[in-house]
C-alpha cells in the first residue's frame, strides 16, 4: 500500500509543479529533503518564496487533502522551510507556505487542482 500512495504522491507533485508554473510561479527545487524533514516544491511567486506542500486523494471520504496538514506537520514544514532559508541565505526574502489540493477521479480523465495561497502560519 506505501508503495501505491508514494505512487500517487509522486504524480500529484508533478501535477501541481506544472499548474503552478502555469500560474507563473519559478520552481527553485522539488522533494528538497534535510534532516528536519521534507518540503514538496519549493517556488517563486513574483518576489516571494513559497514552500509548497502538496496533497494528493482519491475522494474527500476522509476529508479535503488539505485538512491532512496537521499543526505538528505545519511546524515540520516552517522548521524545513528555516533551514532553505538558513542554507541558501534567503534573510531578505518574504516567504509564505502555499497548500495545493488535487482530487483525483477516477472516472474523469481530469484532477481538480486547487491552490492555497497562505494556507497556514506558523
Amino acid at each position: 500500500m506505501h508503495y501505491l500512495n508514494k505512487n500517487i504522491g509522486n504524480y500529484g507533485e508533478n501535477l501541481a509543479e506544472a499548474y503552478l508554473k502555469k500560474c507563473g510561479y519559478t520552481i527553485l527545487d522539488k522533494n528538497y529533503y534535510c534532516k528536519i524533514g521534507e518540503i514538496d516544491l519549493i517556488g517563486m511567486d513574483t518576489n516571494i518564496i513559497c514552500f509548497i506542500e502538496v496533497k494528493t486523494r482519491y475522494s474527500t471520504f476522509y476529508g479535503y487533502p488539505s485538512e491532512a496538514i496537521i499543526k505538528k506537520k505545519q511546524y515540520k514544514i516552517y522548521r524545513t522551510a528555516q533551514l532553505y532559508i538558513i542554507k541558501n541565505k534567503l534573510f531578505e526574502q518574504n516567504f509564505r507556505f502555499d497548500v495545493v489540493e488535487i482530487l483525483l477521479d477516477v472516472n474523469s480523465k481530469e484532477p481538480s487542482i486547487k491552490l492555497l495561497k497562505n494556507a497556514f502560519y506558523v
